[in-house]
C-alpha cells in the first residue's frame, strides 16, 4: 500500500503565486507578454510553450470551479452569473489572443526544432484550430454557451411527486427512476409515465432550445466555410483518426451485430416477467429495468460517504499497490467529490480536469442503485487518467480526445467488475451466500447495459447527423415535425423488436432530450461506442492476464496526447477499429461472459 498522498498546485514560474483574475485587465498583460516576447532558439520556444501552457492552465481551472459550483446550485443566481461573466467577460479575448498565439508559434521557423512525436501532435492541433478560427464566431461562441446552460437549468429543476408509504414526496427524476427496478408493475409504471410526463411538459421549450443551438451552430460552420456543422465539429474535435464514414460504418454495424443481441436479451427478458407476473403480456418501457427473475433492487451503497468508501476500497483490491485507490482518497480529503442526487442540482455526471492542482473534480447525481456504482466507477477512470497525466509538462499533452478519455472510464467500468464484491459484503448485512449472488446479478444486469448503450450510442449519433446536415433555416431546412419524424425512424433502427410502444409515441418522439450531449456537447457522444470497443478488449485482456493488462491501460492513459488515437489504443493492447466483424466478436465474447453468469 502506497502512503497518503499529498498534491499540492505545482509553483508558479509565469504568473505570480498570489495571481487572482477578477476582471480581463488581470490576464491580458500575461498575453501580452507572449505575443511580444522574441524567440531566438529552440529553448525560447520551449518556454514560451510552457509559460502559455501556466496561464492557459490556470484560466482552464478558473472557469473549471465556476461551472462546477453552478452545476452543484443551479438555482443560485450569484453562481450562475460568475460562469456567464467569464464566458461573456474573459471567454471572447481568450479565444481571440489564444489564436494570435497559435499563429505566432506557427510561424516560427524554430518549430522544425521540436521533433520529439508529442510536439508534432500539439502543433497539428494548432494547424486545425487556426484554420478554422473565424473572430467572427467569438459572439457567437459566447451565445451559445449561454443559451447551452439553460438545459441545465431546466432539467436540473425538473421534479415529480411520488407517494411513499402513503407520504407524498416530491423528488428528482433520478431518485423517481429508482423506482423502475420495482418488482411490483404499477409502482414502476406510475414511476415511469411521471418521469416521461416531466420531460414532456418542457418539451416545447427544450425544442426551441435547440432549434436555437442548431440554428448558431450551423451559423458558425459557415463562417468558417465549412457546408454545416458536423464537417466543422469534426475539425474543431480534432477528429484526425476517423471520419463521418466511418462513424456510418460504426452504425451499420451495430444494427447488424449487436440490435439482434438486444431483441434477445428482451425476449428473455419478458419470458422471465411472464413466469412470475401474469399481466406481462407484452414488454412495456417501464419493465427494462426490473429484475427479471422478481428480485428486489440492488443496493451496493446507500450514502456518498459509502459509494466513495467503497469504490476505494474496490479500486484498491483492483490495484493492490494502492495507487488506484490513492487518488481517489486525495480527491476525498480535498473535497473535490459532490455525489449524491439532489433539487436544484444539474443532471449527469462529469470528472471535470482541474488543469493546474492536477486533481480533479468527480460530479454525480447518485441515489442507491448499481446505474450509480458504475457511474462511479466510470468517472473513477477519468479520475485517474487525470492523475496520471498530471506530470506531463503542457497542458496540449495533457488532454486527449474523447475516445481515449472514454476508454479510461470504459475500461475501469470492467477491469473493476470482478472486485465489485467491495459493494457486496457479507459484512454489510448479507450473508456470504447473498453477496455472492448479488455480486452475480450486478455483473450479468451490467453486461447486458453494455449491449443495450452500443445501439443508443448509435442512435444518438446518427441523429446528430441528420440534425446537421438538414439544419433548419436554409434550403435544405428541417422543422420541428421533421425532426420528430427522423428521431423515431432512427430510434427504431436500433430498438429492439420485443418492447411494445403502443400509446406511447408522443413520449417516444421526445427521448432524445433527455441527452445532456446533444445540447451542450454536440458530436461528443460517438466516442463512448468506440471507447466501448477498446474497453472490453481491454477487459478480455484482463481476463487473460489480469496484471498485464493494469499495466497496459495504465501505460495508455500516461500517454495523454502525446501519440495519435491509434497508437495509444495500441499502448493499451486493443486495435482501434469498429468494422462489423471486429464488433461481432467483442460482441460474441460479451455474450459468452453474460452466459456464464
Amino acid at each position: 500500500m502506497q502512503p497518503e498522498l499529498t498534491l499540492t498546485r505545482p509553483k508558479r514560474h509565469f504568473l505570480p503565486e498570489n495571481y487572482e483574475l477578477n476582471a480581463w485587465a488581470d490576464a491580458q498583460p500575461f498575453y501580452d507578454n507572449l505575443l511580444s516576447r522574441p524567440l531566438t532558439n529552440a529553448d525560447d520556444l520551449r518556454r514560451w510553450f510552457a509559460d502559455r501552457s501556466e496561464l492557459e492552465s490556470y484560466l482552464s481551472e478558473n472557469f473549471a470551479w465556476r461551472y462546477i459550483r453552478m452545476t452543484c446550485d443551479t438555482a443560485n443566481a450569484d453562481l450562475t452569473e460568475r460562469l456567464n461573466f467569464f464566458i461573456e467577460t474573459i471567454q471572447p479575448p481568450m479565444t481571440e489572443l489564444g489564436d494570435e498565439l497559435d499563429k505566432k508559434a506557427l510561424q516560427s521557423l524554430l518549430l522544425a526544432d521540436l521533433t520529439t512525436p508529442e510536439y508534432a501532435i500539439m502543433v497539428r492541433g494548432m494547424r486545425q484550430a487556426s484554420a478554422i478560427f473565424r473572430p467572427e464566431n467569438i459572439p457567437l461562441q459566447t451565445e451559445l454557451q449561454t443559451e447551452e446552460r439553460q438545459y441545465a437549468a431546466t432539467v436540473g429543476a425538473m421534479t415529480v411527486v411520488i407517494d411513499t408509504d402513503g407520504m407524498r414526496e416530491e423528488v428528482t427524476l433520478q431518485k423517481a427512476s429508482d423506482r423502475l427496478q420495482s418488482t411490483n408493475r404499477a409502482v414502476r409504471e406510475d414511476a415511469w409515465f411521471l418521469i416521461q410526463q416531466r420531460r414532456f411538459d418542457d418539451h416545447d421549450k427544450l425544442d426551441d432550445l435547440f432549434t436555437r443551438l442548431v440554428t448558431l451552430r450551423h451559423q458558425m460552420a459557415q463562417n468558417a466555410g465549412f457546408a454545416n456543422y458536423r464537417d466543422y465539429a469534426f475539425a474543431a474535435l480534432g477528429r484526425f483518426d476517423y471520419t463521418p464514414d466511418d462513424c456510418f460504418t460504426f452504425h451499420a454495424a451495430v444494427a447488424e451485430a449487436v440490435v439482434p443481441l438486444v431483441s434477445r436479451q428482451m425476449a428473455e427478458r419478458q419470458q422471465k416477467l411472464a413466469q412470475n407476473d401474469p399481466s406481462v403480456t407484452t414488454l412495456r418501457p417501464w419493465d427494462h429495468k426490473v429484475d427479471p427473475d422478481g428480485l428486489p433492487p440492488l443496493v451496493p451503497f446507500t450514502t456518498g460517504n459509502e459509494l466513495i468508501e467503497k469504490t476505494i476500497r474496490c479500486f484498491d483490491k483492483l490495484d493492490t499497490s494502492g495507487e488506484l485507490g490513492g487518488y481517489l482518497r486525495v480527491m476525498r480529503r480535498m473535497g473535490h467529490l459532490d455525489l449524491e442526487s439532489r433539487k436544484g442540482k444539474a443532471p449527469g455526471g462529469y470528472n471535470y480536469p482541474l488543469e493546474e492542482i492536477g486533481v480533479p473534480f468527480i460530479f454525480m447525481n447518485a441515489t442507491s442503485s448499481l446505474r450509480d456504482l458504475v457511474t462511479m466507477v466510470h468517472e473513477g477512470g477519468h479520475a485517474v487518467h487525470s492523475f496520471l497525466t498530471r506530470e506531463l509538462p503542457l497542458k496540449a499533452f495533457r488532454n486527449p480526445p474523447m475516445e481515449v478519455a472514454e476508454l479510461a472510464s470504459m475500461a475501469m467500468e470492467l477491469i473493476s467488475m470482478d472486485h465489485w464484491d467491495a459493494f457486496f459484503d457479507p459484512n454489510d448485512s448479507r450473508t456470504p451466500e447473498q453477496a455472492a449472488e448479488q455480486l452475480r446479478r450486478a455483473k450479468r444486469q451490467h453486461l447486458e447495459s453494455i449491449i443495450e448503450m452500443l445501439p443508443w450510442v448509435a442512435t444518438i449519433d446518427k441523429f446528430q447527423h441528420w440534425v446537421y446536415e438538414h439544419p433548419p433555416g436554409v434550403a435544405d431546412d428541417h422543422s420541428v415535425a421533421d425532426r420528430r419524424a427522423n428521431w423515431t425512424r432512427i430510434f427504431t433502427q436500433f430498438s429492439d423488436t420485443v418492447t411494445d410502444w403502443s400509446g406511447l409515441t408522443h413520449f417516444q418522439e421526445y427521448l432524445w432530450q433527455k441527452q445532456l450531449h446533444l445540447y451542450e456537447v454536440p458530436f461528443y457522444y460517438i466516442e463512448y461506442g468506440i471507447a466501448q470497443l477498446g474497453a472490453i478488449g481491454v477487459w478480455r485482456n484482463y481476463r487473460q492476464n489480469p496484471q498485464q493488462a493494469l499495466q497496459g491501460y495504465k501505460n495508455a492513459l500516461k500517454l495523454g496526447y502525446k501519440a495519435p488515437i491509434r497508437d495509444i489504443y495500441a499502448a493499451a493492447h486493443v486495435p482501434f477499429d469498429f468494422s462489423k466483424d471486429h464488433i461481432g466478436a467483442l460482441m460474441a465474447f460479451v455474450q459468452e461472459e453474460i452466459d456464464k453468469l
